[in-house]
């Protein structure tokens, strides 16, 4: 199997504020970036609100269907791909960790629970009605770009923080019942996961990490995740694995080595009990199509 390309945003021909940040139709889009529809990677945060046509977009082996009011927010690392009706249109932001939470200092982008990795939010669907409003604010981020006014990427950013907001309010519903101490712990907990999750698989590890109990941390996942720290720290590494199996052309053993397990049997096992195929029947069935 081939590796697929991992692209930075200065590939997508960016002038505004050292590259980070970029904004467009997405039918004019595709004029300039017809590579798009065959699978890839991004090392930055991608949004796309479709306003026309249909198709498909998989997302990490999962497949979505696109429609008018179809939103898709991508997490760098993420791979995906599209098949796209020729009347497809929208909006498509491209923009990095680093040029959001620069300006917004205490506020990060990876707090709103649509980039939270252990709720694997890809694809968010709006109404007529919803969608309409929100295209009101991609309308005024093309009118801003193709300006040259003073304070242009204050402007820029602050109304994609606007946008964001409205994602947050559709998929949470605000009259839940928030719970903010334990969705920090999650927050922590998660950010932890994705740092250490190839070297150490021990609930413990992370509890202590923490500062706290590991009866309290696997009292904070079941609560707001309905899974033990056990099940999330393989939740992560399956998913990884499935991504390498698919998308790279490395050995299984190899794979697994990469993943922090010298003992293959074992990350054999634990592969199957989370998909129900040992990674070397996953990788010889799999069919990826060239796109």
């Amino acid at each position: 199997m081939k590796d697929y390309p991992i692209y930075d945003i200065q590939k997508f021909s960016c002038k505004l504020h050292e590259n980070d940040l970029y904004i467009n139709t997405f039918k004019n889009h595709l004029l300039e970036h017809s590579f798009i529809e065959s699978s890839h990677r991004h090392d930055f945060y991608l949004l796309v609100l479709f306003t026309k046509g249909t198709g498909i977009h998989k997302i990490d082996l999962n497949e979505f269907k696109i429609q008018a009011g179809s939103l898709f927010v991508i997490q760098p690392g993420q791979a995906h791909s599209w098949k796209l009706s020729k009347d497809i249109d929208g909006y498509i932001v491209f923009y990095t960790k680093e040029i959001y939470n620069l300006y917004f200092g205490e506020k990060k982008i990876e707090e709103y629970p649509f980039y939270d990795a252990s709720k694997n939010i890809s694809n968010i669907n709006f109404t007529d009605s919803e969608s309409g409003d929100l295209e009101t604010y991609f309308q005024l981020l093309i009118r801003e770009n193709q300006t040259n006014k003073s304070r242009k990427i204050d402007k820029l950013l602050n109304i994609l923080d606007i946008i964001h907001i409205e994602i947050s309010r559709k998929q949470l519903l605000e009259n839940e019942q928030p719970q903010q101490t334990y969705q920090h712990k999650i927050k922590v907990f998660n950010e932890y996961l994705e740092a250490y999750y190839k070297e150490k698989k021990s609930p413990s590890f992370y509890a202590e990490k923490m500062h706290i109990s590991l009866k309290h941390l696997n009292r904070i996942c079941k609560d707001l995740l309905n899974k033990t720290v056990t099940e999330l720290i393989s939740q992560r590494v399956v998913l990884e694995a499935k991504r390498m199996l698919t998308f790279s052309s490395d050995s299984v053993s190899q794979i697994a080595d990469a993943l922090g397990y010298s003992n293959y049997s074992y990350f054999s096992k634990l592969f199957k009990k989370n998909t129900g195929f040992t990674p070397t029947s996953y990788k010889s069935n799999l069919k990826l199509e060239q796109w």
